[in-house]
């Protein structure tokens, strides 16, 4: 069963982007990503870790969902401008990404994850 995933600048240039090779954006993933950038500290951040735990279950391996600690990974932070968490981050396979804020209900996940990620 897939996991969410938590990466590091190194590891999220191997699934993500390669910030260090690539100026314009090019998505090295095989399958489109959520990725939660939060810090261990913040309430909301905690309250939308078991609903991103249950959304990878349903979607499994048509999705994959990684967690950035921005506190560890300031420069992935900043190269995101994160300024609040949680900040989401939806990668579809195909164009640019599109970032969410705040801690979002399970049915705003499941639509932006149709509509932007194109998963079903």
């Amino acid at each position: 069963m897939a996991n969410v995933e938590f990466l590091t600048a190194k590891t999220f240039q191997e699934k993500v982007y390669n910030y260090k090779d690539n100026k314009d954006w090019k998505f090295e993933g095989k399958v489109p990503c959520l990725i939660d950038f939060y810090a261990d500290w913040c309430g909301p951040c905690k309250a939308v870790a078991p609903v991103l735990e249950e959304l990878q279950a349903e979607y499994g391996e048509k999705l994959n969902i990684h967690k950035v600690d921005t506190e560890a990974e300031r420069e992935l932070s900043a190269m995101f401008g994160i300024q609040s968490i949680p900040s989401l981050l939806f990668v579809p396979m195909e164009g640019q990404p599109q970032m969410a804020q705040g801690a979002l209900p399970k049915e705003t996940f499941k639509k932006a994850i149709a509509d932007v990620l194109k998963v079903a």
